[in-house]
């Protein structure tokens, strides 16, 4: 099969079968979703949605975390993975949001790595969310489903996949497929076990027909 032949009925079947694709993080303006994803690395978006709400109730806004102690935000998100590192990060995070960008959140890549704990798929999360910018951030959900499903042949690391895919796809469609992908992969093609039987991309997957018959 094509590449292009590949490319074009899985972004038609997403289009179809999940018209609507966005996070599953919980969040009400830009700064929220900024530690909505630094909370993420490696913690589910469930335990995320959980921790936040009191976070934010303690710390609304950029102003209020970058006067925080960080003993104070670490007792908040103690529960999520890497509590430590996080706290760290979040207090950097508006610490420099305030000072360097006068208490707004950035809007493009660039600057929004600048910030701690931000690394180039949180930036890419975030101006594909927020602003509806043309990337795709690749996580591990995206990074697999995209190699599994044989779009991004060769592809050695997430950066690759994320050229590749970003080379590959309409712009219209970026902030979309990156859900598309994530959801697909956190839900349908899992790490471990996926449900191959219930897969409606079957037909266009290099994985599958590789396997099938064993």
């Amino acid at each position: 099969m094509k590449i292009a032949e590949r490319y074009s009925g899985i972004l038609r079947w997403f289009e179809e079968n999940m018209p609507l694709a966005e996070t599953e993080l919980e969040y009400s303006d830009p700064f929220q979703l900024i530690v909505a994803v630094i909370l993420s690395a490696q913690c589910t978006d469930r335990r995320v949605n959980m921790i936040t709400p009191g976070l934010f109730a303690r710390f609304p806004d950029p102003v209020s975390m970058a006067g925080a102690a960080h003993e104070e935000i670490f007792e908040l998100i103690k529960s999520c993975s890497y509590p430590n590192n996080k706290a760290k990060h979040l207090s950097g995070m508006a610490e420099m949001i305030v000072n360097r960008f006068k208490g707004k959140v950035p809007s493009t890549r660039e600057e929004l790595i600048m910030l701690p704990g931000v690394g180039r798929k949180t930036a890419n999360v975030i101006a594909s969310v927020v602003w509806n910018s043309p990337v795709i951030a690749v996580d591990t959900h995206v990074f697999r489903v995209a190699r599994r499903l044989g779009l991004t042949p060769g592809a050695k690391n997430p950066l690759d996949v994320e050229l590749r895919l970003t080379r590959e796809i309409p712009e219209e469609l970026r902030s979309r497929a990156h859900h598309w992908l994530l959801l697909h992969g956190r839900y349908t093609c899992t790490a471990r076990k996926p449900g191959c039987r219930e897969c409606g991309l079957k037909q266009w997957c290099a994985w599958y027909a590789s396997n099938s018959g064993k």
